[in-house]
């Protein structure tokens, strides 16, 4: 818990004035019943200055009772809405500083389940904590200490029901907490079918498999339904238990008390004497013994709040104790200062216990400002090569250098800035095209906007839009098509100024030609940047100085296009059956 305790930080002193306020609170109501039973048994013509002074300090100690209480509302409220805010921001701080295999290890559903439902239930029980879970013992604490001093007999009494309520409370909690264990995985499941379905709309609609999906969606809601009806039927027990056991209260005293002061009052010819215990003094420990029970209800009700809350703060501390796989070395290299890169016998997988590498025994030298093509089938391992280089992975055996020097010695963001990668699956943010290309460069200017998206071919259909660079895009960039996303994610790439730009088959959803005007232009305008294309059209990568042909996580061959037509088989099957199907599409 000392994890989720460091996300109080200045919210500790609320938290503190919360406990404080309630205990004075809870002074005063126990207070109360014991100077109103004074004022009952003062009740007479004979004393009326007297009953005017209990009534006066039973409306200051009423008033005090609201004001402290108030009190405690208001610094408990703030302590846990601030808990909660710093507890989803030092999640979010986590999760962005999660390698890639860390992030393998969580559902995004399952993360959002974290950051959203945990976190209020946490939220929810740090507010009964402080003031309910507080509350509540000092209560019954209090109760039975003035309960005690006012008659140990029917005290004791107290004690006795209120240990079997509790003993059958926490039994009913015990069966409760069980089954809050397998519904956060259900929440999980749920949220995971709505992501699902909601992503892929298109998909589903161009289907008809929204009947599919419903039933999908359906099926996870009612497994969390029927876990949840379980606990609410156990936890609904609480209530006639509670009753029972409020009536029995009621039932002992009244008979108890009663004989009580039957047989030890006498009638002096004015007034009745009470011996060992007044009408007042009664009336107090009806009201005790009813604050006793109704304090343990709700701690019952904390109780199993907290046991939910339980469950969401391991998952939240999952997340919070994840170590970043990738780290900053001690003494960071800042400059980049070329965009050579160099494998030397580089081997990888993705888990320590996987049975076999991804990539094994990867030997490759690229000089600066060269253009290297990589080409290789479904599977081939291509994304994995390339996402060792910007240190997105690290290495299982072996070594990757940059500009001479190992990438683990580099400060992480110092790397990554020199090394742009427009990735298989492009993503667009909502906002302007202006907002999500600056995500490449904060500081780029107009012009430099302008000028990346000439070299990516996006400015002529950019310039067509009403609005320009100024274009709204929605979440996703679901409001462009394919190629242009893949465009806009080029010019993004290009404002890094990169040593490295690595498109990984980023120009699939391109035509050849604008493919070709693409290639074109970065020879032109950015001849210094290594260029690494990866891409299942020969066509993208036959003009690179260099073609490596990877299968089945292995180098297959290495050359220029000419050379690996005449040599490779793999690079002649792609290249001759791309070209029957370019005759076939002439004919």
């Amino acid at each position: 818990m000392k994890t989720l305790m460091k996300s109080i930080r200045e919210y500790k002193k609320p938290s503190i004035l919360s406990i404080l306020f309630i205990t004075f609170e809870v002074i005063m109501e126990c207070l109360l019943p014991f100077t109103t039973s004074k004022l009952v048994d003062q009740m007479n013509d004979s004393n009326t200055k007297l009953l005017i002074v209990y009534s006066t300090i039973l409306i200051i100690m009423a008033m005090a009772s609201l004001t402290f209480g108030a009190f405690a509302g208001k610094f408990s409220a703030k302590a846990a809405a601030g808990f909660s805010k710093n507890l989803r921001k030092d999640m979010y701080e986590s999760i962005t500083a999660y390698s890639f295999s860390n992030v393998d290890k969580f559902q995004a559903s399952s993360l959002v389940t974290r950051m959203t439902t945990d976190v209020t239930n946490v939220q929810n029980a740090y507010i009964q904590i402080i003031r309910t879970a507080i509350r509540s013992p000092l209560m019954i604490v209090f109760s039975l200490v003035m309960s005690f001093v006012i008659n140990a007999r029917l005290a004791s009494y107290f004690v006795i029901v209120m240990v079997s309520l509790a003993v059958l409370l926490f039994i009913l909690m015990g069966f409760s907490m069980g089954i809050f264990k397998r519904l956060f995985k259900k929440y999980d499941a749920l949220n995971d079918s709505v992501e699902e379905n909601i992503k892929g709309i298109r998909v589903v609609k161009s289907f008809t498999r929204e009947d599919y999906e419903t039933t999908k969606f359906n099926k996870a809601s009612d497994n969390l339904k029927k876990d949840f009806t379980k606990v609410e039927r156990i936890i609904g027990l609480a209530s006639p238990l509670m009753s029972a056991a409020v009536n029995i209260i009621m039932v002992v005293i009244l008979f108890v008390g009663s004989t009580i002061i039957v047989k030890n009052s006498s009638y002096n010819g004015e007034t009745f004497v009470f011996n060992s215990l007044t009408v007042g003094q009664f009336q107090s420990l009806m009201t005790y013994g009813f604050q006793s029970l109704m304090a343990l209800m709700m701690f019952q009700m904390v109780i199993v709040m907290i046991s939910m809350a339980v469950e969401s703060s391991k998952r939240i501390i999952e997340v919070l104790e994840e170590k970043p796989t990738i780290v900053n070395p001690e003494n960071p290299i800042y400059e980049v200062e070329d965009g050579s890169i160099e494998f030397n016998g580089v081997s990888f997988k993705y888990k320590e216990d996987a049975k076999r590498d991804v990539l094994s025994d990867i030997n490759l030298n690229i000089k600066s400002g060269e253009t290297i093509g990589i080409l290789g089938g479904t599977g081939s391992s291509k994304t994995s090569l390339v996402n060792l280089i910007s240190r997105l992975y690290d290495v299982t055996a072996g070594e990757v250098k940059v500009s001479g020097h190992n990438v683990k010695e580099y400060d992480l963001k110092s790397l990554r800035d020199n090394v742009a990668v427009v990735l298989q699956k492009n993503m667009l943010f909502a906002g302007t095209i202006k907002d999500n290309l600056r995500w490449g460069n904060p500081n780029a200017t107009d012009e430099e906007i302008r000028h990346a998206c000439k070299l990516a071919c996006a400015d002529e259909f950019i310039n067509q839009f009403s609005d320009g660079y100024d274009t709204q895009i929605t979440q996703g960039g679901t409001n462009v098509s394919g190629g242009q996303k893949q465009r806009l994610c080029i010019a993004r790439a290009l404002l890094k100024n990169p040593k490295i730009l690595i498109l990984d088959d980023s120009t699939s959803a391109v035509d050849t030609k604008t493919d070709a005007i693409i290639r074109k232009g970065f020879k032109e305008f950015i001849p210094t940047t290594t260029k690494i294309i990866i891409a299942q059209r020969i066509s993208s990568i036959e003009d690179a100085d260099k073609i490596v042909v990877l299968n089945d996580g292995k180098i297959d061959a290495m050359g220029t296009h000419e050379e690996l037509l005449k040599s490779n088989e793999i690079y002649q099957e792609v290249y001759n059956t791309q070209n029957k199907a370019q005759e076939k599409v002439g004919e």
